[in-house]
């Protein structure tokens, strides 16, 4: 809980509390609330020859996210790190997944907190889990905002490969794979992904084709998702926006789509399809200027808060 203490306005009348103030430990959880928890993981993105630093990445978002001022009615709550030793990337994968797991069956929401994307497969995994112990399996799906597919066929997992991941995953389980990437650079993904992408059923629409909800790509895409799901896996790679917006990324974007369209996108699915599981991936302190990048990711984390 260090990361948690801020600014307090004891002068106020009336709430003037912030995350820091009413962030509890998991531990002491009494009602059903928002989780935070890290994945903190350089492995992903070392295999993707990527630059290091996203391991940083949860406890710079804290201390970000601490002063923030709490306008929620949900409770907050932090269920630590999962850290990834060296290049132990898949026991760490196994391992933060099944915290996700269990943190669903407490009544979370749970919001990751990245570390590389390689926190993709771990959160959709644990989300599998928990869905498989329902009643009645839900039709599952996965929104990424990313400039990449993330799709690459490697020997080994990276921050490159989780979706590809996801889609074996589904083979194994027996179920369908529903993946729609928003926001895809063109000249950031080879054709080989492009066609993976293809032959797996994945839609993406390109960065130049996100300018608002209504933009007709767009539009298309996320209904024909929201028809097939009943849960969603929201996840967000920080690279997707611009990069004077989130410079604090392996792979800042020449274009992406705006913040604006971001947030618009977290409040149509919130408003039409259950969010078990989100996340925020990519963020590399190291390589920020003046927080810009942290204080967007922590704007978007409030919001998947709500």
């Amino acid at each position: 809980m260090a990361p948690w203490q801020g600014r307090v306005d004891n002068t106020e009348t009336g709430d003037a509390r912030r995350w820091h103030q009413v962030m509890l430990p998991v531990s002491q959880a009494k009602a059903p609330g928002r989780a935070l928890l890290g994945f903190c993981s350089d492995a992903g993105v070392a295999r993707n020859q990527g630059r290091a630093g996203a391991s940083e990445g949860p406890l710079a978002l804290r201390r970000q996210l601490a002063n923030q001022a709490y306008h929620l009615t949900a409770p907050l709550y932090d269920a630590g790190d999962v850290v990834c030793q060296g290049d132990n990337l898949e026991s760490a994968q196994q391992a933060f997944a099944g915290q996700v797991s269990e943190l669903l069956e407490q009544g979370h929401r749970v919001i990751g907190l990245g570390g590389g994307h390689e926190i993709a497969f771990a959160s959709f995994s644990g989300l599998l889990a928990h869905a498989q112990r329902q009643a009645t399996m839900p039709r599952l799906g996965i929104l990424n905002l990313d400039a990449h597919l993330d799709l690459r066929q490697a020997e080994r997992a990276s921050s490159g490969t989780p979706f590809r991941q996801c889609a074996e995953l589904c083979q194994e389980a027996g179920i369908d794979f529903h993946y729609t990437c928003l926001g895809v650079s063109r000249g950031g993904n080879t054709p080989a992904l492009f066609a993976r992408a293809e032959s797996l059923g994945v839609e993406w629409v390109l960065d130049d084709q996100c300018r608002s909800l209504d933009s007709p790509a767009l539009k298309a895409a996320l209904e024909r998702l929201l028809a097939r799901v009943d849960w969603l896996y929201l996840t967000i790679c920080l690279d997707a926006l611009p990069a004077w917006i989130a410079p604090g990324v392996s792979a800042p974007s020449a274009r992406g789509i705006e913040l604006s369209l971001v947030e618009d996108v977290i409040d149509h699915l919130a408003a039409r399809v259950a969010l078990p599981v989100v996340d925020v991936a990519e963020f590399n302190p190291s390589l920020d200027i003046d927080a810009r990048t942290a204080r967007v990711a922590a704007r978007l984390i409030e919001r998947l808060a709500r």
